[in-house]
């Protein structure tokens, strides 16, 4: 039984769910799901769940994105990335203190409009196979977070950025959004994920490493929480936060990793302004599991 997580390198054409299955596969785990998927044409780092860490996606899925992204201006497609049909081409007349003034308006909190190429669903049907069919609809306008927005290299027509951005940011639009700012358009040509919250694609293995040894690439339940606040219980609580109470006398706001009495990870909770600790999530261990079974 595995519970814990995997720092992923997705290659470039395979889908997010393929690499998780064939990762499933090779660790043997019977529960499986990631942090925050990868197009096909993008590579880069996935964070795999197995088991009880599965609980915790939601926590690593609002962690802050770093991508590594290369547009190619002058030419727009069908899915605004290169996997679409080129339609729309215009003239590249970019000068760089241009980019530089383009690019500092795209720092910070701005509306983003989802693309019609997206795994976002309206009557239970993905975008993305709306647009297959020709079908467009309207999309609401989301705001989201550029904390940083780098260039990287700009060799006409195509521009290399380093983008840090919050959780639902389509760098697709942005690349898009990008291009129309500099008098042209764009597509998103290439996109690499080198960082999500304080993990950093460096310290990620790819499907051909982890086909030996794959155990000892796995990370516990408590290196997936390390960076949150710790909340640790005596024998009482823990028996009140598994029940599902609220505990009082608990400092501070936000979320916590929360300790049981014998120092593991027992679950996730919210420390409110109040003083008290919100039950949020319960893992399941494996002694746990164990004692069930019995």
């Amino acid at each position: 039984m595995i519970d814990g997580g995997l720092l992923l390198d997705k290659p470039v054409g395979i889908t997010s769910n393929r690499a998780l299955q064939e990762a499933k596969k090779l660790l043997g785990a019977k529960k499986a799901g990631h942090a925050g998927t990868l197009d096909p044409l993008a590579s880069g780092l996935l964070i795999l769940l197995f088991g009880e860490a599965t609980k915790l996606a939601a926590h690593l899925l609002d962690e802050d994105k770093e991508y590594r992204a290369t547009l190619k201006l002058g030419e727009k497609t069908a899915t605004g990335d290169a996997e679409g049909a080129v339609i729309e081409r215009k003239p590249v007349n970019v000068s760089e203190p241009e980019l530089a003034r383009v690019l500092r308006g795209f720092e910070g909190e701005i509306e983003q409009v989802p693309p019609m190429h997206s795994a976002l669903k309206r009557g239970g049907v993905p975008l993305y196979r709306l647009a297959r069919k020709g079908t467009t609809v309207e999309r609401e306008a989301r705001r989201i977070r550029i904390t940083e927005l780098e260039k990287v290299e700009f060799t006409p027509p195509h521009l290399a950025l380093r983008i840090r951005c919050s959780k639902g940011t389509y760098v697709r639009t942005l690349a898009e959004d990008i291009g129309a700012a500099l008098g042209t358009c764009a597509h998103l040509a290439a996109l690499r994920r080198t960082g999500s919250g304080r993990w950093r694609v460096e310290q990620a293995v790819s499907l051909e490493a982890l086909s030996s040894q794959a155990q000892r690439h796995v990370l516990s339940l408590p290196a997936l929480v390390e960076d949150l606040p710790r909340a640790e219980l005596d024998a009482g609580q823990e028996a009140r936060f598994r029940n599902g109470q609220c505990l009082d006398s608990f400092p501070g706001e936000g979320l916590r990793a929360v300790y049981g009495a014998d120092g593991r990870v027992i679950g996730l909770g919210h420390a409110l302004a109040g003083g008290s600790l919100k039950p949020l999530r319960l893992l399941v261990q494996a002694a746990d599991k164990h004692r069930k079974t019995l």
